[in-house]
């Protein structure tokens, strides 16, 4: 991790490296960083600090992932952090029954990767820019399928 600063991105500050369920603990570390950082921030720095966020991040499991030779290393949880930030801003204002539901949501959709999961977790694959993109894909789709079950409860409900 300490080889290089885009280890310690990709790898969520160490949060990567637990020896049990790492994305699970990458998310966890999105989670308490929102809490005790981004919640402070206004909408138009979140609007600007998620593609930066994207990109860095992009960049670092790109090369994490070369230096590492391992496509896509479970380790590398840059990809849940980014994601699990991206819905916890779009469900604000949330509590934290409604923020723990999204955590077990996420979760689920990232793990068990049902239809449009799995279909981005095998769109890129391979090392290069297009295997670090297919790294942050498949989070981002779902973050996407989060947000979309609680749109459809907000709407049914």
């Amino acid at each position: 991790m300490q080889s290089h600063p885009a280890h310690w991105i990709a790898l969520g500050f160490g949060s990567g490296l637990s020896r049990v369920a790492p994305g699970t603990a990458g998310t966890l570390w999105a989670w308490l960083t929102y809490a005790l950082v981004l919640t402070h921030c206004s909408d138009a720095l979140m609007f600007w600090l998620m593609p930066a966020a994207f990109v860095l991040g992009w960049w670092a499991c790109t090369l994490t992932a070369r230096h590492m030779d391992v496509a896509d290393p479970g380790s590398i949880v840059w990809d849940e952090v980014l994601a699990f930030w991206l819905v916890l801003w779009l469900l604000e204002p949330a509590g934290f029954w409604q923020q723990a539901l999204a955590f077990a949501l996420f979760r689920y959709f990232d793990a068990a990767k049902p239809g449009p999961v799995a279909w981005a977790d095998g769109l890129f694959k391979g090392f290069g820019w297009r295997g670090g993109l297919g790294i942050l894909w498949d989070d981002l789709v779902a973050a996407f399928c989060t947000l979309l079950v609680f749109a459809l409860w907000r709407i049914i409900v």
